[in-house]
């Protein structure tokens, strides 16, 4: 994009971010989108009354990442855990990861625009060598500086953690969850980590979250989590359940080996692992709550063709209208291609094929040994259908 013409996108985006656009429209984050409603609402409480709606009554628990009893436990208990302890100003951080509600003032928005035109959200193509030990330290330690001694920080590469729950909590997770998950996901998919170290913000309580994950203006655009490359952190609100941790785990792990991975094989990933079972040793998608939708969109025939999927666009596939659905395909074409043994393969051929393969297409093809995606998806469709939930 030319410079001109970069610098009015800008300012465009900044009259957008002004009025109470979606953080994620500015940002590059990756959330979810909602249903279109009326005023007085704003977009971002469509959005997350539409999706704690559709995941709470489905089954309180997700997003769950399963090891053991504690798991569950430790969520129901997180929701009644009192809040008034929680409510601290937003500390500011030493540099460029810092909170949004900070990003977002005057000055901020004047460096974004600035720095819009060089792409500066996008940390683009990670790292062979990891990050030393000391250089982890050295970030651990301006964490703890900067956010005091309410907060727990913990190194878990290529990640930090920055919990305010109980210590015996983020710890919990920050080990069972975050370093399983990592070293599964690095194994199974991604030979780089992120270009620069990424926070990881394990909040406790609604008011907390929204507090240090939201805008000047609003709340965040989704009530679980999100990852913001321009804040090269990972904020999760935690009251809602640990299995967000993994799907924006997925997305700053994914930029940093694929970054031109398309947007439906990044959220099908992402949400394949926001209901997983690591108490096995393995990172396995389980049945989830985005099940129900797609087998009632099945039996409408509202689905769309798995070609056509494949070739939605970023805006169209978080179209307020389709969101759901593109969400609940993308996912369980991935969990199909897991129950096959066909994912890591797919991934890593798509991976090597992206050049002349954009969309994955026609790796999809080659993997399933299908020419016709149509008659496939008629089969992939029944099997969907054979699946109970919960």
């Amino acid at each position: 994009m030319e410079a001109g013409a970069a610098l009015a996108a800008a300012l465009a985006l900044a009259v957008a971010l002004a009025a109470g656009a979606e953080e994620t429209a500015v940002a590059g984050g990756f959330s979810a989108g909602g249903g279109a409603e009326e005023q007085p609402r704003t977009a971002r409480d469509r959005g997350r009354e539409q999706e704690t709606s559709e995941q709470e009554s489905a089954d309180p628990r997700a997003p769950v990442v399963f090891i053991g009893a504690r798991s569950l436990a430790q969520t129901r208990a997180r929701r009644k855990a009192p809040e008034e302890r929680l409510r601290t100003p937003c500390p500011m951080l030493p540099d460029a990861p810092r909170p949004s509600t900070v990003r977002t003032r005057a000055l901020s928005l004047g460096l974004f625009l600035l720095l819009l035109p060089a792409a500066c959200c996008d940390l683009g193509l990670g790292r062979t060598e990891p990050f030393s030990p000391a250089e982890y330290e050295e970030h651990a330690r301006e964490r703890r500086e900067a956010f005091g001694p309410e907060f727990t920080v913990m190194v878990v590469p290529p990640f930090v953690v920055i919990g305010d729950g109980p210590r015996e909590w983020v710890e919990a997770d920050a080990n069972e969850v975050v370093r399983v998950a990592a070293a599964l996901l690095k194994r199974r998919f991604f030979d780089r980590d992120p270009a620069a170290i990424i926070d990881v913000l394990m909040l406790q309580s609604e008011s907390s979250y929204d507090a240090r994950a939201g805008s000047l203006w609003s709340p965040p655009s989704t009530p679980y989590g999100f990852y913001s490359p321009c804040d090269r952190a990972i904020y999760v609100n935690m009251s809602r359940g640990n299995g967000t941790l993994v799907h924006e785990m997925v997305h700053a792990l994914m930029e940093a080996t694929f970054p031109a991975c398309p947007t439906w094989f990044n959220e099908g990933l992402a949400s394949l692992y926001e209901h997983t079972d690591l108490s096995t040793g393995d990172l396995r998608g389980r049945v989830n709550w985005r099940l129900p939708g797609l087998q009632k969109a099945i039996k409408r025939r509202a689905t769309i063709p798995l070609d056509a999927l494949l070739s939605t666009s970023r805006g169209d596939f978080y179209d307020s209208e389709r969101s759901g659905l593109n969400y609940a395909m993308a996912r369980y074409l991935c969990f199909y291609l897991q129950e096959k043994g066909l994912l890591e393969v797919f991934f890593h051929k798509f991976v090597a094929d992206q050049e002349k393969d954009p969309t994955g297409v026609e790796t999809l093809r080659r993997v399933l040994g299908e020419k016709d995606l149509s008659a496939f998806q008629r089969r992939w469709e029944e099997e969907m259908l054979a699946l109970v939930y919960p």
